[in-house]
């Protein structure tokens, strides 16, 4: 995990999860509609998974 992405994660998180797939790119970007905090956490816990 980067430090660029760990900053777009804060700053947009369903940009920064991009490259691991179309699912996740649609979990982080309905829970970052929820709540901001919500998917900043789930982009964190995405990009810190080994691929």
């Amino acid at each position: 995990m980067s430090l660029w992405r760990v900053i777009l994660a804060v700053i947009f998180p369903p940009l920064s999860v991009v490259g691991r797939g179309c699912g996740s790119i649609i979990i982080v970007f309905l829970l970052t509609l929820a709540g901001w905090v919500p998917g900043v956490i789930a982009a964190l816990i995405i990009l810190n998974k080994p691929q």
